[in-house]
């Protein structure tokens, strides 16, 4: 049987880094894809030392030629995660100080590089008996969860609540277009993770937040398609999060 492969944007830190490494230890093949050639390269050097057969692939998100290099570069794919992601605010953070400067930059990244890198790699993807494709979201893309009585709840979700709500949406919506297979696509949440988009401020490990996006990239034929999915979240019980 040949090794699956997965490419993974945003790998070379943090959750990205650590779902290339899970996925590697279950024997696939990972292609770690980042922006920068240097750090992707260092990414990919301390995967093979961890024993994972990975290859770095430079790949920005927000640059539609990189992407066209980067699926040259891809012979084959069972798997898509759409890792990377950032998280921009202004002044203190409240709704009415965000420009419209770092919203555009936000959906750039969060929403439309992943509709980009998608359809992109998509011809490749159809060509697998079982094709995958993993959108990290947030729980603060949930409409449900965002207003809801806990109090991490409480907090302005923002340009980053936005686009992760907006990427929920187009996870909903190619999991219709996907509905008769082979294809599944489903979004699922880190939880509050350090990383250095919140400037190492959250309380999850890295490693324990990547599970849950590593068991939906290999999904038997009879996993579930559109939904969006969590493991061990302190403040929700169930592994199914509501849109």
């Amino acid at each position: 049987m040949a090794k699956k492969t997965a490419l993974v944007t945003g790998a070379n830190k943090g959750i990205g880094y650590e779902i290339a490494k899970g996925l590697g230890a279950k024997g696939v093949k990972v292609y770690a894809a980042a922006r920068s050639v240097e750090l992707g390269e260092a990414a990919a050097e301390k995967l093979r030392g961890e024993g994972v057969d990975a290859e770095f692939v430079q790949l920005d998100v927000t640059d539609e030629e990189s992407i066209a290099e980067a699926v040259k570069q891809v012979a084959s794919l069972d798997i898509l995660v759409n890792n990377a992601g950032i998280a921009l605010a202004d002044g203190g953070w409240n709704t009415s100080e965000l420009t419209t400067t770092t919203a555009r930059k936000v959906f750039e990244t969060n929403v439309i590089g992943v509709i980009a890198v998608t359809n992109a790699f998509l011809p490749v993807l159809r060509e697998s008996d079982a094709p995958r494709i993993v959108n990290v979201s947030s729980e603060v893309g949930s409409l449900t969860f965002m207003t809801g009585e806990h109090e991490f709840a409480k907090m302005q979700g923002g340009a980053y609540g936005a686009s992760k709500s907006a990427l929920n949406m187009l996870t909903v919506s190619y999991s219709k277009e996907f509905k008769d297979g082979p294809v599944k696509i489903n979004a699922m949440t880190p939880g509050y993770t350090k990383t250095d988009l919140n400037h190492n401020q959250g309380w999850r490990d890295p490693a324990l937040s990547a599970k849950v996006a590593i068991d939906l990239a290999l999904l038997d034929d009879d996993g579930p398609n559109g939904g969006f999915f969590q493991e061990g979240l302190e403040y929700h019980a169930d592994t199914t999060v509501p849109w």
